[in-house]
C-alpha cells in the first residue's frame, strides 16, 4: 500500500463531516483505490455508487484545493462513472 494512498485517506477523513449517503471510489491511476462511505475513507477496491478516476497529481490537487473537481472533469483530467448525483453530493460534503 502506498504512502500516497495512506495520506489521502487521512486527508479525506479529516475533511469528512459525515453526511455522505452512499459509496464512492477514488481510482488513482498507478496507485490504487480509496473507498468512501458514511463511515469515512479507507484503502480498498470495491463496488461503489460512483467511481472517480484521476492520476495522483490531479487527485492531490483536488484534495488540497488547488484543482477544482468540476474543471478537472470538464477538461478530461477526472472521469466519473456511475451516479453523477452522488459525485455532486460528495463534492459538497468534502467542501
Amino acid at each position: 500500500m502506498s504512502d500516497m494512498l495512506n495520506q489521502a485517506v487521512e486527508a479525506l477523513n479529516a475533511k469528512m463531516d459525515g453526511g455522505f449517503n452512499g459509496t464512492a471510489k477514488f481510482q488513482i491511476t498507478g496507485e490504487g483505490a480509496i473507498m468512501l462511505d458514511s463511515d469515512g475513507a479507507r484503502v480498498a477496491d470495491e463496488d461503489a455508487d460512483v467511481t472517480l478516476t484521476a492520476d495522483a497529481d490531479v487527485f492531490e490537487g483536488i484534495l488540497n484545493g488547488d484543482q477544482n473537481p468540476t474543471t478537472a472533469f470538464m477538461t478530461g483530467k477526472l472521469s466519473v462513472d456511475g451516479d453523477m448525483g452522488k459525485a455532486m453530493a460528495l463534492a459538497s460534503v468534502l467542501g
